[in-house]
Order: C-alpha cells, then sequence, then structure tokens
C-alpha cells in the first residue's frame, strides 16, 4: 500500500536531482557528435530573449513618438480611430507571450503519466520523468524562435495600428479635399445658370442661336455632374470614417502641418529583423533535430525508480551534411533579406519625397497659371461687356478657370496623404507606448 507513494517521493528527488543536473550541464562545452559544431545544454540561455523579457526590437518600438501635433485634427481623427480599434493584433500579441512563456520552461524535466494493463488483468501505473542533457541547442532554439513571434507580433501590431491610423486620416482628407472642390464646383454650377439663363434670352430675342444655348447648357451639366461626384465622395468618406471611429469628427476641421521625420526605422525592415531571427531559430532547430542528443530518464512505479541513459532517436543519411550547411546558411539568407528590405524601404521613402517635390513644384506653377487665367476671365467680362466677345467664349473661360480652380485645391489634399504615407511606413502615426 505504502509502495507507490514512496516510488512516487524516490521519483520526485530525482526530478529535482535531474533539474539539477541539466543547469549544471549548461557551463560544460561537450563535444558535437560526429564533429558537426558543439553540444548544448538544454539550459544555456536562448541567444533572443524570453516571452517575459523584453528586447531591443520591442523597446524601440515603444520608444517611437506619434508625430501628428497634439489637439490637432490629425489627432484627434487618430485618437478616435485608436480607440475604436478591435485588438485583434493586440490579442495576437498575447498569444506570442503565452507560448514564449510556456518555451521559456522547456529546458525542465518532462513528465508523462502511464497506465499499463498487466497479464493478470490489472491496471498499473507508472510515471516517466525525461531530463534532456544535451540537445545540440535544440530547446535553446525553440525558446529563441518563441521570444522572434513575441518580437514579430509586436512590430504586425504596430504596423496594423499605424495603418489603422493612416487609413481614417486618408478618409478625413477625402472629405476636406471633397467638400472644398464641391464648394468651387458649385460656385461654377451657380454661375453657369446665370449664363445659360442669359444665352435662353437671347435665343427668344432673335440675338443667339441655339447651338450656344445647347454648348452653354452642357457646360452647366457637366459642371453639375461633377458637383454631385464629390458631395458623393464627401459622403462615402464620411460613411467610411465613421465606421472606423468610436465617436462623431462633424467639427474636426484643417490640416495640419507635420514636423521633419524622425530618422526612425521603417516598420517593414523591423519586421524583416524579427522574421530572420525567427527563421534563424528555426534553422538551429532543424539542425539540432539531424544530431542524436543525450538525456537521462527515471521511470516510478510500484516497484521502485528505475533509470537510465537515453540516446537520441534521429537517422543520420547521406543527405544529413547537406541538411546541415543548408541549416547554416539560413543566418547569411536572413542577414540579406534584411538588407534586400532595407533597400526597398529606402528606395519607397525616397520616391515618395520625389513625389511631394513634384507636387510642391506643380503646386507653385499652378498659383501663377491660376492667377493668370483669372486675369483672363476678368478681361473676357470686360470684352463681353463691350461687345467684343462672345457669351460662349466667355462660358468656356470660366469653365476653364474653375476646372483649374478644382485641380489646383487638390494638391495640398495629395501632398498632406504622401507625408502621412511616409510617417506610416516609419510607424510614426501612433506612440509606441499606446501599444
Amino acid at each position: 500500500m505504502h509502495r507507490i507513494p514512496l516510488a512516487l517521493g524516490r521519483l520526485l528527488a530525482t526530478c529535482a536531482a535531474l533539474t539539477l543536473l541539466g543547469g549544471c550541464m549548461g557551463g560544460i562545452t561537450p563535444p558535437g557528435m560526429f564533429g558537426f559544431g558543439r553540444g548544448n545544454a538544454p539550459a544555456d540561455p536562448a541567444a533572443m530573449p524570453s516571452g517575459q523579457a523584453q528586447s531591443q526590437l520591442i523597446d524601440g518600438l515603444r520608444a517611437r513618438h506619434s508625430i501628428l501635433p497634439p489637439g490637432g485634427p490629425y489627432e484627434q481623427v487618430a485618437r478616435a480611430v485608436i480607440d475604436a480599434a478591435s485588438g485583434a493584433s493586440a490579442a495576437e500579441l498575447r498569444v506570442a507571450r503565452l507560448r514564449a512563456e510556456a518555451k521559456s520552461k522547456n529546458w525542465l524535466p518532462s513528465i508523462r503519466p502511464g497506465v499499463t494493463l498487466s497479464s493478470l488483468g490489472a491496471l498499473a501505473g507508472s510515471i516517466l520523468l525525461e531530463q534532456a542533457l544535451f540537445d545540440h541547442g535544440r530547446r535553446k532554439a525553440e525558446r529563441a524562435h518563441a521570444a522572434a513571434d513575441v518580437e514579430v507580433a509586436a512590430v504586425f501590431l504596430a504596423q496594423d495600428m499605424n495603418q489603422r491610423v493612416y487609413d481614417g486620416l486618408v478618409h478625413y482628407l477625402t472629405i476636406a479635399r471633397a467638400q472644398e472642390q464641391a464648394a468651387i464646383a458649385e460656385r461654377a454650377s451657380a454661375r453657369l445658370t446665370e449664363f445659360e439663363s442669359v444665352v435662353a434670352m437671347r435665343v427668344q430675342g432673335g440675338l443667339s442661336d441655339r447651338s450656344e444655348e445647347q454648348i452653354i447648357t452642357q457646360k452647366r451639366s457637366e459642371m453639375m455632374a461633377t458637383l454631385t461626384a464629390d458631395r458623393n465622395a464627401a459622403a462615402q468618406a464620411q460613411a467610411e470614417l465613421g465606421a472606423m471611429t468610436s465617436r462623431p469628427l462633424t467639427g474636426v476641421r484643417g490640416l495640419d502641418r507635420l514636423p521633419a521625420p524622425q530618422p526612425a526605422e521603417p516598420l517593414a525592415v523591423v519586421k524583416a529583423v524579427g522574421e530572420a531571427a525567427r527563421a534563424t531559430a528555426q534553422a538551429q532547430m532543424n539542425r539540432a533535430g539531424l544530431l542524436p542528443g543525450l538525456g537521462v530518464t527515471a521511470t516510478g512505479d510500484g516497484d521502485g525508480v528505475t533509470g537510465g541513459l537515453r540516446l537520441g532517436d534521429t537517422v543520420t543519411g547521406f543527405g544529413t551534411g547537406a541538411a546541415l550547411r543548408a541549416a547554416d546558411a539560413e543566418a547569411d539568407a536572413a542577414t540579406r533579406r534584411i538588407d534586400e528590405q532595407r533597400q526597398n524601404s529606402a528606395r519607397r521613402i525616397v520616391k515618395l519625397e520625389q513625389d511631394i517635390a513634384a507636387l510642391l513644384s506643380r503646386e507653385a506653377q499652378g498659383a501663377g497659371v491660376l492667377r493668370q487665367t483669372q486675369g483672363n476671365l476678368d478681361l473676357f467680362v470686360e470684352q463681353y461687356r463691350a461687345g467684343r466677345r462672345t457669351l460662349l467664349e466667355l462660358v468656356q473661360q470660366y469653365d476653364a478657370f474653375a476646372r483649374l480652380d478644382r485641380d489646383q485645391a487638390a494638391i495640398k489634399y495629395e501632398v498632406a496623404r504622401l507625408n502621412l504615407e511616409i510617417a506610416r511606413d516609419r510607424g510614426l502615426l501612433v506612440d509606441g507606448d499606446r501599444m
């Protein structure tokens, strides 16, 4: 009756001894099996921090600050968007942290209960305890892989929040641009309606033919269609922004001037760093799986405690050497992927900056053309009153001025969007401590 508890006590004592043995083995540098590298004890610290410890990558994300001016319209939109976020990315990060926490204890002994049916038809229970001594870094790589998973999830969260804020601000810019363009189209439509009334009276009086009236009517109809399209664009963007926010933003107006971007590494590059660490850890796990490890086992049942050494059951084949070299080459491949992503991100940001410079130059030139067109329009009005210009010529000049005015008004919103895109890529639309 007392043999099983006694065996369990002996097994627990063996468990403690094996745990200390596994920890002590961390200071030994055993030779690698078959000459492939050095052996590694399961308790060796992982190259990456564990799920409970902060990493430089995560610390760098948390140290980032939003460049949106405090209290401005951009910041108000961003706050409303973040408050209404579902938090799916944050939940993924919590799951990754829990997995890393579980893996951080993988160097401890594993215990498995067992139940067998004896030849006499009786059930016999046992407990199997296993402690790895040398595993060529497999468990350490598992901890590093789990820690890298946490880092990748943290970068994904930063990307998701920055993208969400960017989408909300783009909707806000679309609303503002459509409303300003609609105001220009509305004024032009009202003026063209007046011209249409004038030409209708001239047709009735025999001073103009119906071809002029048809052309002016067509110009007015086109401007009315433009006005309707602007209003529809504003309404659609307003509805989409309302679906993203937790409260109405009807009183928010104006544009913010963003400061110069901070020299922050683009989030795509940071994510590549985390993915490279994860891929390297996976390669180390694969490499360790190709080499036999050494462990100690102890089994406790009603008859006492038995133990022994266990050699890994890995089968070495003719392709093992190539597989080992492939695993060793993964670190170089991961570094090259980081460099490639860094180059791609740099080219993308340079292109965006060049697009902004081109738009600013176009805006400056367009402002001069708009002033010249305004002067020509005033001259056409004077010449029309003096009888030197026809009403149709005046209408065509006014229609061209109105459309140029709409195009000129849209440029500043496109510049603002490109600046926000650069800030999004650098992860500077959301404070890191809010993630």
